[in-house]
């Protein structure tokens, strides 16, 4: 008897699970037979929204036009020549911190609220 209890609570449990994938969503196809077969859809992996994403470069973009606005296009060139003549890393650094047209524009408006 406990054999088969230990079955049931099994099935059972599989059931619980497959009810809970198909919470997120199911999809169903026919197979060659005429069986229908209902399927969970699979999770998508990354949760990463294209607003965070937005929001990310928007805020590196304003944190670039602050360095650029606190210490001149010509001490920033600077800097990044120093680190253009450094290892790997620095030199990748290097090309991501390359003054863009929207850090400068960032940089002309920021500019006159520190000064």
């Amino acid at each position: 008897m406990s054999e088969d209890h230990h079955k049931f609570l099994s099935r059972v449990r599989r059931l619980e699970n497959k009810h809970e994938a198909m919470s997120y969503g199911y999809s169903a196809r026919i197979r060659s037979d005429g069986l229908i077969v209902v399927a969970p859809k699979k999770k998508i992996a990354s949760r990463i929204s294209a607003r965070s994403i937005f929001l990310f470069l928007a805020a590196f973009l304003l944190f670039k036009g602050f360095l650029i606005a606190s210490i001149g296009l010509d001490g920033y060139q600077e800097r990044l020549a120093k680190l253009q003549a450094g290892s790997l890393l620095e030199q990748g650094g290097a090309l991501i911190m390359t003054a863009d047209p929207l850090s400068q524009m960032a940089a002309a408006q920021i500019g006159p609220i520190l000064r």
